[in-house]
């Protein structure tokens, strides 16, 4: 069942985004803790959302998720942060259902677009996100901003 994270999910959802972290080769960057991504889903004024996949009662896959906005469009869409589904479920539809669900939220709310990253050696995943009509987007190059130069741009 996709289902609307709850308070009660943050635990596992911590999981998978570490289990996430780890299958990317990052694990050692993955900082997030329970109470961090507790505040940020369910706080005063929530600005991160998630769904999960829940397998009687336990949770096996998540999709963690926030709004974005396009100047030219005028409009919000939902860019998906995380999408992620443990091994031993994968190819049962999980991941498909996850983006319906934000596909259905994206249609439902009037907003234009539902976007993503995916790591450029990570080929079972683009393979996947493509089948479903996914456009990559190449003439764009991400930039981030972080840590130590963060800090001394934000410091000027």
């Amino acid at each position: 069942m996709i289902r609307r994270a709850t308070p009660a999910d943050v635990t596992a959802i911590v999981g998978l985004v570490e289990e996430l972290a780890e299958y990317e080769k990052a694990r050692d960057l993955c900082h997030v803790r329970a109470e961090q991504l507790r505040a940020a889903l369910f706080g005063p004024e929530p600005k991160v959302f998630a769904h999960v996949v829940d397998i009687a009662g336990e949770v096996v896959g998540t999709a963690i998720w926030f709004l974005n906005f396009s100047t030219w469009d005028g409009l919000h869409g939902i860019y998906l942060e995380d999408l992620y589904v443990k091994p031993a479920f994968r190819g049962a539809g999980y991941g498909t259902a996850l983006l319906r669900v934000l596909a259905q939220e994206c249609v439902e709310r009037g907003y234009s677009r539902l976007s993503w990253s995916v790591l450029d050696w990570n080929t079972p995943s683009i393979a996947f996100y493509e089948s479903l009509g996914a456009q990559p987007q190449d003439e764009w190059t991400g930039y981030r901003l972080s840590g130590a130069e963060l800090r001394k741009l934000g410091s000027r």
